[in-house]
């Protein structure tokens, strides 16, 4: 059990760290037909350097790690009870050394267990098989795109395309409007796995276990492998794009399974997964506990075309005609208000970090010290700490929408000239944008390495009773590129990306499969 448990911490490491060959080679497409010169090129070009960064560094990919999901197929006769103990102990072993971030919270209390533990996490499935090895697979899935999974009842009235009945046809609708509800707020472009027929448990479970599938296979069905062809061909025409930002590129894959259901049921179940696909898989000796072979192609081979030598920073010429600007914290209201949607800002200083607990928290009560012109980047980083005090190992942008309760009245309250995050904020946060004098930078989500590669060092930590994820963090950085996607003259990059893909996806109401 000691080997295996060795295993299974070799199988998290890989999993957090490298991405695997086929979702490198889907990515590496996704590039070549996007134009480099647009804002979905330029966060093509930063997602490629940010995985060849997380290979180099054995760091994070991403800094959600998700929730870590383990399907475990294992021999008759093998002892389940002591293959999770040691699951469990790889899981500490790998919270502890920043390829983890303690993720497991508890739902009444919002107390962070720290270690990944808790009941339901990490979430494990056995099933016996006969065959001689273990399969052991692992996927990690983070909260920002897990928050786009949708499952849809039919028949159902969908925005943009109408009445979906049970029928293929409906399912396509299904899966159009699950592509289009998710916009840039689940890290486009992105992966989906779905599910039909089950019940509300199963179908979702069988859209999850659709993104085990390997992204370049072909369903052996052939109703439902015309459908992920008609798919991936039709969301790339809604004009999303990466991050959403408009573009040719918002899915990199789609993969459909179906079950039989209930006579009075029928769901259609959609599981988004970001472009930081993380999911990798080994078979094991069940008597030695040794790894006997990966279930996917390493990606270390597979090169993503990017210079990751150099400093992270913003391209010599800002996409889409938009400035580059350096801006150096505290910001000035005038310099906010010259900033317009598209400019590329590089910021120089001191940013803090705050998620939905400091959000809620600083709503009736004071901050912990002056946030006059300071910028909060929404973050939860994987923080690792040493006699030297504190390092980060991964920290790129949580999705924003979140923290649309509160964003607008935090603005006013203490003075903050910018937001960082991804995916966007709502009309409430625009009209305090325009009120105040503050603007929405948009970061490149998934891209933990190459944000924390611009952060020189740790100022110091608040309310580390929330958690890791969600304390205040003190960040000095350098060279840290976002892109201004809301500005304070009442313009949205993300409204206008939601209105123009919501008129294309009407161009597919009427039927395509009888």
């Amino acid at each position: 059990m000691k080997q295996f448990e060795e295993s299974v911490y070799r199988l998290i490491v890989e999993t957090s760290t490298n991405l695997p060959a086929d979702v490198r080679r889907a990515v590496n497409r996704g590039r070549a037909a996007e134009d480099a010169a647009t804002r979905a090129g330029l966060a093509l070009s930063t997602i490629a350097q940010n995985i060849e960064m997380a290979e180099q560094e054995v760091s994070p990919i991403c800094q959600d790690t998700g929730m870590p999901t383990f399907v475990v197929h294992t021999p008759v006769g093998a002892n389940q009870i002591e293959m999770k103990k040691s699951i469990y102990q790889a899981v500490i072993r790998a919270t502890r050394d920043g390829k983890l971030r303690p993720n497991s919270v508890d739902s009444l209390t919002g107390s962070n267990s720290g270690d990944n533990l808790g009941p339901g996490t990490p979430v494990i499935h056995f099933e016996q098989w006969e065959e001689d090895d273990i399969d052991l697979r692992l996927i990690l899935k983070g909260g920002g795109c897990e928050n786009k999974n949708i499952q849809y009842s039919l028949p159902a009235e969908l925005e943009g395309l109408g009445k979906a009945g049970r029928d293929l046809d409906g399912i396509r609708k299904c899966i159009l409007h699950a592509v289009y509800q998710a916009q840039g707020q689940g890290c486009s472009a992105g992966f989906i796995g779905v599910g039909i027929g089950g019940d509300r448990t199963t179908g979702y479970e069988l859209a999850k276990q659709q993104l085990f599938r390997h992204a370049e296979d072909i369903n052996p069905h052939p109703d439902l492998q015309k459908l992920e062809e008609y798919v991936m061909e039709t969301a790339n025409q809604l004009g999303i794009g990466t991050m959403g930002f408009g573009g040719e590129v918002t899915l990199l894959g789609c993969k459909i399974g179906a079950m039989n259901r209930l006579p009075a049921s029928f769901f259609v179940s959609v599981a988004y997964n970001c472009w930081a696909f993380r999911r990798q898989g080994a078979l094991i000796d069940p008597v030695t506990g040794d790894i006997r072979s990966w279930l996917y192609e390493s990606g270390s081979h597979v090169a993503m075309n990017a210079d990751t030598e150099a400093a992270p920073a913003a391209p010599a010429e800002a996409p889409e005609k938009g400035r580059e600007v350096v801006l150096q914290t505290p910001i000035s209201e005038e310099q906010v208000r010259s900033l317009r949607v598209g400019d590329v800002v590089i910021i120089r200083g001191e940013m803090h970090t705050g998620r939905d607990a400091l959000h809620k928290h600083l709503m009736d009560h004071d901050a912990p010290l002056d946030l006059n012109g300071a910028v909060i980047y929404h973050c939860g980083p994987v923080m690792l700490k040493d006699d030297e005090g504190w390092h980060v190992k991964a920290a790129g942008p949580t999705t924003s929408s979140r923290e649309e309760p509160y964003q607008g009245h935090i603005l006013k309250k203490f003075g903050i000239r910018a937001v960082i995050g991804k995916g966007g904020m709502g009309a409430n946060t625009l009209q305090a944008l325009q009120e105040h004098g503050a603007v929405y930078l948009n970061a490149i989500g998934g891209a933990a390495q190459y944000y924390a590669e611009c952060i020189q060092r740790v100022n110091g930590v608040d309310f580390m009773e929330f958690g890791i994820p969600e304390a205040m963090w003190h960040l000095q950085v350098d060279g840290f590129a976002a892109i201004v996607t809301m500005d304070s003259h009442g313009n949205s990059l993300h409204a206008d990306v939601s209105r123009d893909s919501k008129a294309k996806l009407e161009m597919f109401k009427e039927p395509v499969f009888a």
